[in-house]
């Protein structure tokens, strides 16, 4: 079967775990498997989660972060699609940063844009999501109706994307784009060096 299919999602996830120092969580078949990292007082969460659409099922990889943010600062980015231009013309935020090639390759969202500026700033958070082929990368106040309440300034640095990735390189660019981002938030603000009371 690996000839025909690669390594397993286990298999590259628990060889992440040991490259980068995280624990890796066998959940069984009923909870799913988790990588969870730490970067200073933060826990970065790897998983999966699969949403039905009545006729199939999607299997989405996501990276998730909880933090405590001061003063509310939210941002989503994601990279162009085709249907980005109409959508822009329906009246779609995309803000601009100032990197003519980041702003032709992204779509950029935010509560403030003087404070998005700012995070993107960073040439290396710029590089780290140019390198991902597939990305939806945002702040989210909690999880839902499914997932653990957030309890006052504590939101969550969140990655989705379709698909399980199994790719050891690109999952250590993600772990170092979060860790890269968190780090930035801090610098201008809008995170606090210490975690929240969030279990994921």
């Amino acid at each position: 079967m690996k000839k025909w299919f690669g390594p397993s999602r286990k298999e590259v996830w628990r060889q992440l775990s040991d490259e980068v120092g995280a624990s890796y969580v066998d959940g069984g078949f009923c909870k799913g498997d988790k990588v969870k990292v730490t970067h200073g007082e933060w826990t970065v969460t790897l998983d999966t989660f699969a949403v039905s659409t009545g006729k199939s099922t999607i299997v989405y990889t996501r990276m998730r972060a909880p933090y405590v943010n001061p003063d509310g600062f939210r941002f989503t980015v994601y990279r162009r699609g085709m249907f980005t231009g109409v959508a822009k013309w329906l009246g779609m935020q995309d803000l601009e940063i100032g990197d003519e090639r980041f702003d032709h390759d992204f779509v950029i969202k935010a509560n403030d844009e003087a404070k998005v500026r700012e995070l993107l700033g960073s040439p290396k958070v710029r590089e780290l999501l140019d390198r991902q082929k597939e990305v939806h990368f945002t702040v989210k106040d909690d999880e839902g109706w499914f997932g653990p309440r957030f309890e006052g300034d504590a939101d969550e640095l969140y990655f989705t994307v379709v698909g399980v990735i199994k790719d050891v390189e690109r999952l250590k660019l993600l772990y170092e784009l979060f860790a890269e981002t968190l780090d930035r938030l801090c610098h201008i603000g809008s995170a606090y060096q210490h975690a929240p009371d969030v279990t994921l």
